[in-house]
């Protein structure tokens, strides 16, 4: 260090011209200056030690920011509260400090083109240093939680406090203390309530598990070089996220690379029309946000609860599940009625029982005792307080508790069956909505046809070429068309394990032109990309319907403008066209009237056509755009046209027949051409033959939005296909359907769709092409994008519906028949015929295994042979009010029959009595499931082979009750029985 110091000295010294005879001010001087060096070399010493790598800060003038950069245990030069203070607060400056986007890239150890590594250990050290892509959700009912609601109830809650209190008394009265049957009665009560926990718990699990595949959102990285798709659960610091328009971005982070990019952050600022563009300048991205426009790569600075989104999540602390639906609403005015009924019986028994008792006219076998003025005060305490008990009952049968669970149970199973049916239910009130819809609202692309496109047609000038043609086309086109093809696109084509492998990312009409291209012209993606330079791109958006980008060739330097879209709309940006021959000709009226016909045949031929279209610009022209970054958008040459072939979905005319046999009407609304949808629909069957020539069954949009208020309102029933639709036009035509009082369902899968899918009853988005701002805006998502599967949701829409129904049939006899039986014994005998603990019991087996017996129902065929019932019709229809007062007469029959005359009858003891009738209640109800099947048919065994599950539940009801009769007497307080009893 010393040699280091020394050779700065003489080196100043010659610079300065230093004397070697100095004076005492020179001397001075030098050594000052000698400490200035001292201290540099000092510094440079340890420039590299430990103790300076701990806190790096930049010095600045007074109009600079000082950054504080601390380094995480693990490695990585920054840590998490750092990062997430960089991106929160959106300072440009501050971002320079570090080197930028890049100098972020290089501290988190990601190569910006390729990505992270993506091993496993990679992962691992990322996520335990940044955290994971979670945040904090509502914390999950325990079983404890469902143990204590259990006993919350009030008839529960009277009848412990009766047993208790009556076991106290026993204990103070020595005269009494051998009868403790109550002691029995408590144990059963207690382990009959735990039971129902149990079953309730485990139901809430089931939910919980289907609820979470919802939130398992699939996003597209960059790792080790590859392209690929991951879990949003799965993303870490480090990722490089491809972002297109419709995406939800799904983490915080920094913008890399891309163009036109905006995005909505009215999740984050509550401004519905916060439109932002992110850049190069402005590169701040938050979790949340929707993309509206453009495509870009970001790089992730923070996941989980470090982001903005993750910040308000995980301060929502209620739980989403408790919401209720339409269903369970209505349910719920039904069991509120029902509940003032049995109130009302219950206190005009307990009004009659405490008269008798306190008048001391209670000589009945079930009362041993009279009231006399010499009684304790605590034993008539105790006496009312059993009295209290015996009027609660009522109030204890008449409450069908089993409504709430069953609808639970009915949605957890329909989940599961749709699930395979390739739906996704995202929205349990959609399932009920679903079993009403009368109008299907549909787009082409994804539901209606496969989404996999294929360039069937090449047009060049108004000749059309084939794949064998190519070659005697001339070069300098062909270069044109390749150079087109290539730099306008949003796609990526790649080859990720061999050179003869190509595989494509986005949108299904990009994939269709590049695999045309790369594959049928010979095209080299990779070269052309490095040959040109971008110099602005204006991305495709379903507004403009076109997309074109302004580039310089690296060899001449010359600028080139290129667009590509609807065929209709870059025709009319074009003066000149290119012949069969590459020979450039002018663009007349007459020669574009040709072209329009061209357009329109390939159009009926249900092909979608894409036109591209090409300008050198001069001198004048490239000072001014490259200046502007403005994309010329007329004066252009046509290059040519392909026709795009996407076949219909298999089963899709049967799926499309189905639901017009089950009265709902399907609607097609695309923003394609009138004879692209003409074509397509006839294709269907949503128009059948002739339809068409109908005088407004097939519209335009601008047609549709041009009517009178009133004139939508005549005509919006009529129209089967709207075409060239805007978003406006599809969320019109929902809001003029709800007016005429129907239940619409819109099937979309674009970002534009998204208004139509919250306007409509139920929305449905595309889950393989569909944009993440569409899925979620939707109810259920179509996980195949099949419009047979919509059919599918349609069916089982109706057959929740049903098997709700079904359980209310069941439901209703058992309550009005022990409401009835119970008041009629308790006036007369001052005793009802079942204890509350053989009423748990029976609780416990119909709203489980009957439940879960009839939530299993399978969706039959008639169930689409009937129109849509309207949500004004009444849950119980007249047909179930039939069924369940004669259910319920007949089990009142039966009962009361055995509580007055079943011991003459029999010739049996009371205790026998009372078990057989116990018994005869239960089976009674295994007849009534039976009996629940079928709504309206008289049949009620048909099809019931076909329901394996629903046959076990019988069998093992009957089984649980002869072990709880026979063998666990103790818990019921019965006897044993005879194979005749």
């Amino acid at each position: 260090m010393s040699t280091i110091i020394q050779e700065n000295i003489e080196c100043n010294k010659s610079l300065c011209q230093v004397p070697n005879t100095p004076s005492a001010a020179k001397k001075r001087w030098r050594s000052a200056f000698v400490s200035i060096y001292c201290s540099r070399a000092l510094l440079s010493f340890f420039k590299d030690s430990p103790l300076d790598k701990k806190t790096a800060k930049v010095s600045q003038n007074s109009s600079s920011i000082i950054l504080d950069i601390k380094p995480a245990d693990n490695g990585f030069k920054i840590d998490q509260k750092s990062l997430t203070k960089l991106v929160k607060e959106k300072n440009a400056n501050k971002l320079q400090n570090i080197g930028g986007v890049d100098g972020v890239a290089s501290i988190l150890e990601t190569n910006v083109e390729f990505g992270i590594h993506g091993n496993v250990e990679d992962i691992t050290r990322r996520r335990e240093s940044f955290g994971s892509n979670s945040y904090k959700r509502p914390q999950r009912k325990s079983f404890f939680h469902f143990v204590v609601k259990e006993f919350k109830d009030l008839t529960i809650i009277i009848s412990l406090l009766s047993v208790v209190s009556c076991l106290a008394f026993d204990m103070m009265d020595n005269e009494t203390l051998a009868r403790r049957d109550e002691d029995e009665s408590l144990i059963a009560a207690l382990f009959l309530l735990v039971i129902s926990a149990i079953s309730n718990f485990w139901q809430s699990r089931q939910f919980q598990k289907l609820s979470e595949l919802c939130n398992n959102i699939q996003i597209k990285v960059v790792r080790a070089r590859l392209h690929q798709k991951v879990s949003i659960l799965e993303l870490v610091v480090g990722d490089v996220v491809c972002l297109k328009i419709g995406d939800q971005v799904p983490a915080d982070g920094l913008f890399l690379e891309g163009h036109s990019l905006k995005v909505e952050e009215s999740s984050i600022t509550q401004d519905e029309g916060d439109h932002v563009e992110v850049n190069c300048h402005h590169p701040f991205l938050f979790s949340g946000t929707k993309v509206v426009d453009g495509y870009a790569r970001m790089l992730v600075t923070s996941v989980g609860k470090n982001t903005t989104w993750g910040e308000v999540m995980s301060s929502i602390i209620h739980d989403t599940n408790e919401l209720q639906t339409p269903l369970q609403v209505r349910l719920n005015k039904l069991t509120s009625s029902i509940r003032k009924v049995g109130l009302a019986i219950a206190l005009l028994a307990l009004a009659v029982l405490l008269v008798r008792y306190f008048t001391g006219n209670t000589a009945d076998e079930c009362v041993n005792e009279e009231f006399h003025g010499s009684k304790k005060k605590f034993c008539v305490m105790v006496k009312a307080m059993r009295i209290l008990a015996t009027a609660t009952t009522i109030v204890e049968l008449v409450i069908p508790k089993g409504f709430s669970l069953a609808v639970k149970r009915t949605h957890v199973y329909a989940m599961k069956k749709m699930l395979v049916d390739q739906a996704m239910v995202q929205k349990l009130s959609a399932f009920e909505t679903m079993g009403f819809a009368t109008t299907i609202c549909t787009d082409i692309a994804g539901s209606l046809t496969l989404n996999q496109m294929k360039v069937t047609k090449f047009w060049l000038g108004k000749e059309s070429f084939d794949a064998t043609a190519y070659s005697s086309i001339a070069p300098y086109f062909l270069e044109l068309v390749q150079e087109g093809v290539a730099m306008n696109t949003t796609d990526i084509a790649y080859k990720p394990t061999s050179r003869f492998e190509i595989e494509f990312l986005r949108n299904p009409t990009e994939i269709a032109i590049l695999s045309w291209a790369i594959l049928e012209l010979n095209m080299e993606m990779e070269q052309l990309m490095h040959n040109c330079k971008m110099l602005s791109v204006k991305a495709f958006n379903s507004h403009m319907k076109r997309s074109g980008v302004l580039l310089r060739r690296m060899g001449d330097s010359t600028i080139h403008v290129h667009w590509k879209g609807a065929a209709e709309i870059i025709l009319k940006m074009c003066s000149r066209y290119y012949d069969s021959s590459g020979i450039m000709k002018e663009l007349d009226d007459h020669e574009r009237m040709k072209f329009e016909q061209i357009i329109q045949g390939m159009e009926a031929s249900s092909l979608q056509c894409v036109a591209f279209a090409h300008k050198q610009l001069s001198e004048e022209d490239q000072e001014y755009d490259t200046k502007n970054k403005k994309i010329v958008e007329e004066g252009l040459t046509l290059l040519g046209l392909v026709g795009l072939k996407d076949p219909c979905c298999p089963g899709v005319r049967n799926a499309v027949e189905d639901c017009q046999y089950a009265g709902v009407n399907v609607k097609m609304i695309t923003g394609d051409s009138v004879f692209t949808a003409r074509a397509i629909a006839t294709e269907c069957g949503i128009l059948r033959p002739g339809q068409d020539m109908v005088n407004g069954v097939v519209i335009e949009g601008m047609e549709f939005r041009n009517y009178t208020p009133e004139e939508r309102m005549e005509k919006v029933e009529k129209i089967s296909v709207m075409a060239k639709a805007s978003p406006m036009d599809k969320s019109l035509m929902v809001e003029c359907l709800k007016q005429k009082g129907h239940i619409v369902a819109v099937i979309g899968g674009g970002i534009n769709d998204a208004p139509a899918l919250k306007e409509a009853d139920i929305g449905l988005s595309m889950g393989i092409h569909g944009t993440e701002v569409a899925r979620l805006s939707s109810d259920i998502i179509i996980l195949d994008d099949s419009f047979a599967s919509m059919a599918k949701v349609l069916r089982w829409g109706r057959c929740v519906h049903k098997n709700i129904q079904k359980f209310i049939q069941f439901q209703l006899p058992v309550n009005v028949a022990a409401i009835i039986v119970n008041f009629v014994a308790i006036i007369f005998v001052k005793k009802g015929p079942l204890t509350v603990v053989q009423l748990l019991w029976v609780n416990l087996i119909t709203h489980n295994l009957v439940a879960l017996s009839l939530a299993t129902e399978q969706p039959t065929k008639t169930l689409m042979e009937k129109p849509p019932m309207g949500w004004t019709k009444p849950l119980i229809t007249n047909n179930m009010w039939r069924n369940i007062l004669a259910q319920a007469l007949y089990q009142i029959v039966v009962i009361l029959t055995l509580k007055f005359k079943g011991r003459l009858i029999f010739n049996v003891c009371k205790k026998v009595r009372d078990t057989m009738i116990f018994n005869t209640f239960v089976l009674c109800q295994v007849f009534n499931q039976l009996n629940a099947r079928k709504l309206t048919e008289e049949n009620i065994f048909k099809g019931i082979h076909s329901n394996k599950l629903f046959l076990s539940i019988i069998a093992i009801t009957i089984v649980l009750q002869v072990v709880m009769v026979e063998y666990l007497k103790w818990i019921e307080d019965t006897k044993s029985l005879n194979w005749w009893q």
